[in-house]
């Protein structure tokens, strides 16, 4: 390579570099703070729900139910517990210095966020890790599985397959979802409408670990999670007659689900 040539190959680097630099920083610089965060904790994927209505056998019908769940399950479980030992770090911190600093710090304020845990009710930071701990954690794939088959029956329900709807979520804001069709006069909510599977999931992951009804569901789990032996789907059900209207029948129902199909 001649002297010009050179020359002219280290002129171009020297402007492209930083032009290059600063569009991959105004790119970063429009990515939400919070977006960045979720890409590390939340599922990226994008499933639509098959028409398992049109499957005739049943016992096919739910081995393709279950296969489209189960990775979905394993993967939100293995960043859930990512975050856990994130939290984990913050608490060892916390025990040896009484402190919480720099990228930990950051990490509580956004597990704060993201499970609910707010200043106002945990203003002090070592009792918020305390009720993090219980609230970042994996659910047993069989009461998962098991849930959104009774709850959609086996992807077929109506709420299924219009609204990517497998838990039976409800919400209350006026066009938030579908009206079911047997809404007692004066009732407001409506079935969930989700774009994806993936949504629904992670609406159900969030429902588990954060709302107040499953409070004991949480403690239970925090009771077992170290015996696998005992930490099953079928003992953590036993906390969940909060989910359904029929108690204990729905207990039953879940624990003959994840006993009949084999799910753990």
């Amino acid at each position: 390579m001649n002297k010009n040539a050179s020359q002219w190959l280290l002129g171009f680097l020297l402007v492209s570099f930083p032009l290059a630099t600063l569009v991959l920083v105004l790119a970063l610089a429009t990515i939400p703070a919070k977006q960045v965060f979720m890409d590390q904790d939340e599922l990226t994927s994008s499933t639509l729900l098959p028409d398992f209505a049109a499957i005739d056998q049943t016992p096919e019908r739910k081995e393709q139910f279950l296969n489209m769940l189960r990775p979905l399950i394993d993967e939100k479980n293995a960043k859930l517990l990512k975050s856990r030992e994130r939290l984990l770090k913050i608490k060892a911190e916390w025990e040896e210095s009484q402190t919480i600093s720099g990228v930990n710090q950051r990490n509580l304020e956004k597990l704060r966020a993201k499970f609910h845990v707010t200043y106002e009710t945990y203003p002090e930071d070592d009792k918020a890790v305390d009720i993090l701990l219980l609230r970042v954690d994996a659910i047993p794939p069989a009461m998962v599985m098991a849930q959104a088959a009774v709850e959609s029956g086996w992807g077929t329900s109506r709420f299924a397959e219009e609204a990517h709807n497998l838990f039976g979520h409800w919400c209350y804001k006026e066009g938030c979802g579908i009206v079911p069709s047997k809404r007692p006069k004066g009732a407001k909510h409506e079935v969930k409408k989700f774009n994806n599977v993936e949504e629904s999931l992670t609406a159900y992951f969030n429902n588990i670990n954060t709302h107040n009804a499953y409070r004991p569901w949480r403690q239970l789990r925090a009771q077992l999670r170290d015996a696998p032996q005992q930490f099953t789907g079928s003992a953590m059900v036993a906390e969940l007659g909060k989910y359904s209207g029929r108690g204990s029948m729905y207990i039953h129902e879940l624990r003959t689900v994840i006993r009949t199909n084999n799910l753990e």
